[in-house]
């Protein structure tokens, strides 16, 4: 089964992508969409959209797993993110692919065994779990893949 995992934002959208045969993981790829901060809203959300639609013809996964937004420091960004999670949601919805939510606790948890785990303790373990040569880079690709990875480890509920 190949899953990817998304981590949802308007700058950087980071993705990963696995595939899960048995109760073996291999990397297929990584990285992130980025768009230009000047660029309207409407056109970063549209590069999104295409860009993951690219992505989803690629690797035709079978389950995408995104980033439940749940907490925010900067209240400014919460909007922008929900709003690229919610082209997210459609791309998936449109390409007719599994779409599974999980809180950025549970992707911790999931891969470090511990909840508060910080990005460079992510991205270490998925490096060793997915038994690649360098840490990938930059975090909105590990945390893709993270999260990718944690639904592969355990199907999490149905948000």
């Amino acid at each position: 089964m190949i899953i990817i995992g998304i981590d949802p934002g308007t700058a950087r959208t980071g993705y990963g992508v696995i595939r899960k045969v048995k109760n073996r993981l291999k990397c297929l790829g990584y990285g992130i969409i980025e768009t230009k901060p000047g660029f309207p809203p409407e056109q970063r959300l549209k590069k999104i959209h295409l860009e993951l639609s690219k992505l989803l013809n690629r690797y035709k996964p079978k389950v995408l797993a995104v980033e439940n937004i749940y907490f925010f420091k900067n209240l400014k960004t919460v909007i922008p993110v929900s709003e690229a999670k919610g082209v997210i949601l459609l791309t998936a919805a449109k390409k007719k692919i599994k779409v599974w939510q999980l809180a950025p606790l549970e992707v911790k948890m999931g891969v470090c065994g511990y909840g508060r785990a910080d990005k460079k303790q992510v991205a270490r373990m998925i490096k060793e779990i997915l038994k690649l040569k360098e840490i990938p880079k930059p975090d909105d690709a590990a945390d893709g893949l993270a999260i990718a990875v944690c639904y592969a480890f355990k199907k999490p509920q149905r948000a």
